[in-house]
């Protein structure tokens, strides 16, 4: 699948920190795709759509998990998916046009292709300090059914976050928490 994606590191926590402004920046191309049906740019098999979720890649060199009391070390890739008539060519003129009519620098903003592979998710409802609970019941499901989990330096603790953490109860936040799986030999 294809994205348009971020990467950074650091809490995500931090008021206009880096995940802050990187989600600022793939709404940007991710609009100016999406109403790029407006304009004199017409995309070859473009339908309209809603823009996905926002998903995250998250990890810690030196941790096969995340561990939640150290998110100053948290390596990230925030996300958002493209549809299939999105190519690269289209992605570089969305970065075009969307620095010229909104003069920021989208430089940061990346064309990214993710090859998931074989994974369990979970619906996660509460705030993202309390996913190491529903983490612990994915392993238990995981081991159950004969596989482990299979964090690495390419596959990740992924987050799809369905609700908008300004306009939702921390209680009620819907998160799919998705990880990496393999069979044990």
């Amino acid at each position: 699948m294809n994205y348009i994606a971020v990467r950074g590191s650091g809490n995500p926590n931090v008021p206009d920190g880096a995940y802050k402004e990187s989600i600022g920046l793939l709404y940007g191309v991710a609009f100016t795709i999406k109403m790029s049906y407006k304009g004199t740019h017409k995309i070859a098999g473009y339908f309209p759509y809603v823009v996905p979720p926002l998903e995250g890649l998250w990890w810690q060199p030196g941790h096969s998990g995340l561990d939640y009391s150290q998110k100053e070390t948290f390596e990230w890739i925030s996300m958002i998916r493209l549809p299939e008539f999105v190519s690269k060519e289209e992605f570089d003129w969305a970065i075009r046009e969307a620095t010229a009519k909104k003069q920021q620098d989208f430089s940061k903003v990346q064309f990214f292709t993710y090859k998931e592979g074989l994974c369990v998710q979970c619906m996660h409802i509460g705030g993202y300090d309390d996913e190491p609970a529903t983490i612990g019941r994915m392993e238990d499901f995981i081991c159950e059914k004969g596989y482990v989990t299979d964090i690495s330096s390419s596959r990740f603790h992924h987050e799809i976050y369905l609700s908008d953490p300004r306009r939702t109860a921390k209680e009620k936040l819907r998160t799919v928490i998705r990880h990496p799986v393999k069979k044990i030999m």
